[in-house]
């Protein structure tokens, strides 16, 4: 059952949080699972997450890998070691800076002479844990930046080479690396007209208003790929979203200090899933769900409802609104690309 058919959630975030560390048994792939004669691009995959994932399907035999990074050189380390564990597999880095319009621009459209593009992880994330920053080439908030609006044009961009590869029975799969915060985000400005130009309206910097930031950012990923499985035939392309649930070993709060960091790790290796139970989730989104899971979030290693938000009159509304201005969004960058 699709995430929007099922009933929402009123439990707190403390509740699924226990759930989901404590009573969710991690489950490996399939002993069945293979991804020969596939290609695969798992954004920020030089670390954390990313780079177990991009391990463990080159394990499953994935043909050709691609490591879409913000620092080549950074990504050209990690994949030595992965070149070395995988000699018959081709294993590539590619510069992709989610803060710029124009580095994801440039990626999407080299990505159009892959031979074929089987897999889209859209996996790099970013957490503000320290103070707002304002991408100076886009005007935007950088968490909503990177999160959410240089993800969806990336989405929308990639779309077109995924569908050319798509075969009768094996569709191709675009998967979007959410949260479980995106059921417990606040998002307070949901009424804002316009909704995206009011995210750079910011207050005071705390952690918690980094947080919220962060959760809803996760929470319009689910919109937005809701709203997206209703353009895309799941018989080409199956769209979802997939938490990987708490896990330790990210690169997710890179940026924290001091308390912060010592309360996350402390929590972090006491109760986190480890990277390879965080990457099985991946696997479950991209490889193990079916059609069934097009336009639906992952979690648990089974399909989740959304945020209870948008199964309300008010929170629909939301939910077109961010998705007409993210059409707007994406034309006027595309017709800005032409010209």
């Amino acid at each position: 059952m699709a995430s929007i058919s099922l009933p929402p959630d009123h439990r707190g975030q403390g509740a699924r949080f226990i759930d989901a560390t404590f009573r969710t048994k991690a489950l490996p792939p399939p002993a069945s699972t293979t991804f020969a004669d596939q290609t695969t691009i798992i954004t920020g995959s030089n670390t954390g997450l990313g780079l177990r994932c991009a391990e463990i399907m080159l394990d499953l035999h994935l043909s050709h890998l691609v490591m879409a990074v913000r620092s080549v050189a950074k990504g050209e380390k990690a994949a030595v070691v992965l070149r070395k564990a995988h000699p018959d597999a081709k294993i590539e880095v590619w510069e992709l800076d989610m803060l710029k319009y124009d580095s994801v621009r440039s990626f999407a459209k080299r990505c159009e002479a892959l031979p074929r593009l089987d897999i889209a992880l859209l996996n790099a994330g970013y957490w503000e844990m320290d103070s707002w920053k304002i991408e100076p080439s886009t005007g935007h908030e950088t968490t909503v930046q990177v999160n959410y609006l240089s993800t969806a044009l990336l989405a929308f961009l990639l779309l077109p080479t995924l569908k050319k590869s798509s075969r009768a029975s094996r569709p191709s799969r675009l998967s979007i690396v959410s949260s479980g915060l995106a059921l417990a985000s606040q998002f307070t400005n949901r009424d804002a007209v316009p909704l995206i130009p009011s995210f750079d309206q910011l207050g005071p910097f705390t952690i918690m208003a980094g947080s919220e930031r962060y959760a809803t950012t996760k929470t319009m990923e689910c919109m937005f790929v809701y709203k997206l499985s209703q353009l895309v035939n799941a018989d080409e392309v199956i769209v979802n979203a997939v938490d990987p649930g708490f896990t330790k070993g990210t690169a997710l709060h890179r940026d924290a200090k001091g308390v912060v960091i010592k309360v996350v790790s402390a929590i972090a290796n006491t109760a986190a899933r480890s990277p390879t139970q965080g990457a099985w989730c991946y696997i479950d989104g991209i490889a193990v769900k079916g059609k069934d899971s097009h336009g639906s979030f992952v979690m648990n290693w089974q399909i989740s409802c959304f945020h209870s938000m948008m199964y309300t009159p008010e929170g629909k509304q939301t939910t077109e609104r961010l998705w007409e201005e993210t059409l707007a969004g994406v034309r006027n960058i595309a017709g800005s690309l032409r010209s």
